[in-house]
């Protein structure tokens, strides 16, 4: 699960850049077809209108690829799934670092994972997905594995490197939601 969850990520970040270079070569009048293999920089990350999340969201917005109506192939469009994807991991590692509750119990990662999904991806999720989502949560692997993922052994260690890990996250999602928001693109098809 969590390979694929990485590969997901891994999916939408690689077309934001190809978009980039798409976009930057139009911009100097060459096919992205011709182009031979680009640095990162090159695919204008740094220097380009996607340097920012902020100028990226404005040239495509002036270019017209962005719709509010239908579906379209942006890098809009894409961060927004990134934007709830984080939202989905900053509450499941919000979940984890939390300690037991009243009875000692600490909830499971699937529990954690179900609880973050019903907030952050299920409402812009089809039934079919919602209902394949349930059976991931019930092959979550154990706290324990999530903990080794973060370097840790036991819980009261994993607590204070998580609460780092969560406030980073919180970071990012907050400067983003901003940005979506101001260009109402929240709702994207």
């Amino acid at each position: 699960m969590v390979s694929f969850f990485s590969q997901k990520v891994r999916e939408k970040t690689d077309l934001i850049r190809e978009l980039s270079l798409k976009h930057s070569l139009e911009l100097n009048g060459k096919s992205a077809g011709s182009s031979r293999p680009q640095t990162p920089a090159a695919f204008g990350l740094k220097t380009g209108v996607y340097q920012s999340v902020q100028s990226m969201v404005e040239a495509e917005l002036k270019a017209g690829l962005v719709n509010y109506s239908y579906r379209t192939n942006s890098g809009s469009r894409t961060l927004l799934r990134l934007h709830r994807s984080l939202n989905w991991l900053k509450m499941l590692l919000e979940g984890l670092s939390e300690g037991p509750d009243s009875e000692g119990r600490y909830k499971t990662p699937g529990e954690l994972g179900r609880d973050a999904y019903k907030v952050a991806l299920a409402p812009h999720h089809h039934w079919m997905l919602r209902q394949a989502a349930e059976i991931v949560f019930l092959a979550l692997p154990d706290r324990e594995y999530f903990l080794q993922l973060v370097c840790v052994q036991k819980q009261e260690e994993a607590s204070p490197v998580l609460r780092i890990i969560v406030h980073a996250l919180s970071l990012v999602h907050t400067r983003t939601q901003r940005i979506l928001e101001k260009y109402n693109m929240l709702e994207l098809p």
